[in-house]
């Protein structure tokens, strides 16, 4: 298997994006080769998505154009890896033929094995044959900015949700493979913490370990700053308001997923905070955090939920004065509580809701940013825009691929540098600015 050439398509969150690294560090440390272009690999393969049925044809699609390399290439082999064959390998495996090798979400170390059995003629299913083992990875994001998967499954069971049937019991990385790992991953200016939800970290063994953690990174000298995201609401505690107001390398931003604003919904979601808790917390942090950004996420047309309780979450978003936000919309799921609940709200109402709950927020970040204007703000340089002929960039509300970016002039710009960008322009989620001397 040494010398083949592989190319790897990764869909879905950053935290699956962690898990196909793991997937092309074995790769690497096999002997194989990468390739970002699929008419010159030999073996592709699709980590997938099942989060939604959305993503789950989006998924399927990828294998379907991965297999059509075959036609004239030098394609041998598609393997199908993540979160759908995890989930739905009982219908995937007979119906998707394409695939020769299906694994798991934990399955990286059985990535050759398979291989191997495939090359000899078998079409395989490894689903689950792997020990789970974090194997190395070779990173693929820009080398200023790298993820750590802190934990994964979860056991917050909201009722319209797939993951703990797909990634099972929340499960927390021992802390010193976490600051080893990042110890690896050398200079880093940005290091996003992530999990299902970070802020559980530590639970599953019986205490909230979350706070040090983050205290255990930041000693790191190879880390310029951390950024926290998927924060739930009610497990966000003075601990980590202490740490993200004390410590400097903690950028201070948070993305707490809200999901809805109104208690009857919120409780039919399976969550555990309230309007009231949402807007306090809020108040708090605030307080607490001078110049804190808040990202979020809500959903629209939860199973029964009324124009009266739409209009409400519209509401909410005026009151919380929100950073930045993404709304979808809810997607009715088989084998979640939610699928069964009456009162499926009809799917064109759907979109006009997420439509307006976008249009509200667009008013909301387009004043929040127009005060950036006249200001100098510290940007990290991501890389060069060529259409645009400038340099682009974040500030610390600006996560990257979530968020808006900041565009810049400069003589001279080093992607993953930071630079003092005077703000001459805002528009409704980007800014426009050139650097100055500090």
């Amino acid at each position: 298997m040494r010398g083949k050439v592989f190319g790897v398509v990764s869909l879905g969150c950053d935290k699956n994006r962690v898990d196909a690294e793991r997937l092309m560090g074995e790769i690497v440390r096999r002997g194989g080769t990468l390739t970002d272009d699929p008419s010159k690999a030999q073996i592709i393969i699709v980590n997938t998505c099942a989060f939604l049925n959305a993503a789950r044809e989006e998924s399927i699609n990828a294998v379907l154009d991965a297999a059509s390399n075959r036609a004239g290439g030098i394609l041998e082999k598609v393997v199908v890896t993540g979160c759908l064959p995890e989930k739905f390998i009982g219908e995937l495996y007979p119906a998707l033929t394409e695939g020769d090798v299906f694994l798991g979400v934990k399955d990286a170390d059985a990535l050759f094995p398979a291989l191997e059995r495939a090359y000899a003629g078998e079409r395989v299913n490894a689903v689950g044959c792997g020990s789970g083992a974090r194997v190395g990875r070779y990173v693929s994001t820009m080398p200023h900015l790298k993820y750590l998967k802190i934990a994964d499954g979860c056991f917050n069971h909201c009722t319209y949700c797939l993951i703990p049937k797909i990634r099972g019991k929340y499960l927390s990385y021992p802390m010193e493979e976490l600051v080893e790992e990042a110890r690896s991953l050398g200079q880093t200016e940005e290091l996003v913490l992530v999990a299902q939800d970070t802020t559980r970290y530590g639970e599953d063994g019986g205490k909230n370990r979350f706070a040090e953690l983050i205290k255990s990174l930041s000693a790191l000298p190879n880390i310029g700053h951390i950024r926290l995201l998927y924060c739930y609401p009610e497990a966000i505690d003075d601990a980590l308001i202490e740490v993200l107001r004390s410590e400097d390398k903690v950028l201070k931003y948070l993305d707490i997923p809200m999901q809805h604003s109104e208690d009857r919904i919120l409780k039919l979601m399976g969550r555990r905070s309230g309007r009231a808790e949402l807007l306090s917390l809020l108040k708090k942090l605030r307080k607490e955090i001078p110049g804190l950004a808040v990202r979020s996420t809500f959903m629209a047309g939860f199973p029964s939920e009324t124009e009266e309780e739409h209009r409400a979450l519209l509401a909410f978003l005026g009151e919380a004065q929100l950073e930045n936000c993404g709304f979808f919309a809810y997607s009715r799921e088989p084998e979640t509580p939610a699928y069964k609940m009456s009162g499926q709200v009809h799917p064109f109402t759907k979109k006009r809701w997420v439509r307006e709950l976008y249009a509200r927020q667009a008013e909301i970040s387009a004043a929040k940013l127009k005060r950036c204007e006249g200001r100098v703000l510290e940007v990290v340089c991501d890389g060069v825009d060529f259409e645009r002929q400038c340099f682009v960039g974040r500030t610390y509300f600006q996560a990257h691929e979530i968020d808006g970016v900041t565009y810049f002039t400069s003589p001279n710009a080093e992607e993953g540098k930071v630079y003092s960008v005077r703000v001459d322009r805002a528009d409704t989620y980007d800014l426009f600015g050139h650097t100055v001397e500090e």
